[in-house]
């Protein structure tokens, strides 16, 4: 059963499950006026293939919880670049070398940038989620 919260709620959803999960750098771009197949990429990136997955694992689950199922997934094999398509929002969950190569920031520059605050602050999240 697909849910019916406005695409800007599952951005943010999908960016707090990566924050759960200890994603770094998480940004959320509004690139539904610059893109005929999506409103919103949450970009963000791991520490390891490993963390990568895991970072997906969260991102599916919490938004399974919300009612939206996964449409298509694609590049887990390698871990330097997952995306988790869920229509009105594409995850992209990047190595950290994978996302400074591609640079999906810069490409997309004029993008908005939707609001999201993390909980983590930002020195917990690079030291791998420690507690200040």
């Amino acid at each position: 059963m697909e849910s019916q919260a406005e695409p800007s709620a599952y951005a943010r959803l999908a960016a707090a499950a990566a924050e759960e999960a200890r994603a770094l750098e998480i940004v959320i771009l509004q690139v539904g006026t610059m893109l005929p197949v999506c409103d919103y990429f949450v970009i963000c990136h791991s520490r390891s293939a490993v963390h990568g997955e895991a970072i997906c694992d969260k991102v599916r689950e919490r938004m399974e919880q919300a009612g939206l199922g996964l449409h298509h997934r694609e590049g887990a094999a390698k871990g330097e670049w997952t995306i988790l398509d869920y229509l009105d929002v594409v995850v992209h969950v990047f190595s950290e070398r994978a996302r400074r190569f591609y640079a999906l920031e810069r490409l997309w520059a004029e993008a908005p940038r939707l609001e999201f605050a993390p909980a983590l602050p930002r020195g917990a999240q690079e030291a791998g989620g420690a507690e200040l």
